[in-house]
């Protein structure tokens, strides 16, 4: 039986691939790092729509609030340029969140492989005797 999604759903995740594409070639502002799109929560009216970017390269915090202030302050200009591609009755606002699940991820899996190394320093070594 196919899983059955919402109208929603289906909205947010065509925001999501046209955003990744737009983002990339129309926002021409210096300050905007390499921005991925992650997903996009649709509300039930389709009045507004949150945009969850990770920042690839180095995050400070500076560099993630200075790279949100751009994408909200742009969202005017991607919601008009959304209206153009997608054959929506009403565009949802853009509203543009950091998302920090890949670099809370990514320090996870550094974590335990740290720990599988320092399990493996304080194993002892089997001997090959028959």
């Amino acid at each position: 039986m196919a899983k059955q999604y919402s109208r929603t759903q289906r909205v947010g995740d065509q925001i999501q691939r046209e955003l990744a594409m737009l983002i990339s070639r129309e926002v021409k502002d210096p300050r905007l790092g390499f921005v991925t799109v992650t997903g996009v929560d649709v509300t039930r009216d389709i009045g507004h729509a949150k945009v969850f970017v990770t920042i690839m390269g180095e995050n400070t915090p500076e560099q993630i609030k200075q790279n949100l202030i751009v994408l909200n302050d742009s969202a005017g200009f991607l919601r008009s340029l959304l209206g153009k591609v997608m054959k929506l009755r009403s565009v949802p606002q853009l509203h543009f969140h950091y998302d920090a699940t890949v670099t809370q991820g990514a320090h996870l899996s550094a974590l335990i492989e740290k720990a599988v190394a320092a399990d493996r320093r304080h194993q002892p070594v089997a001997d090959d005797e028959e």
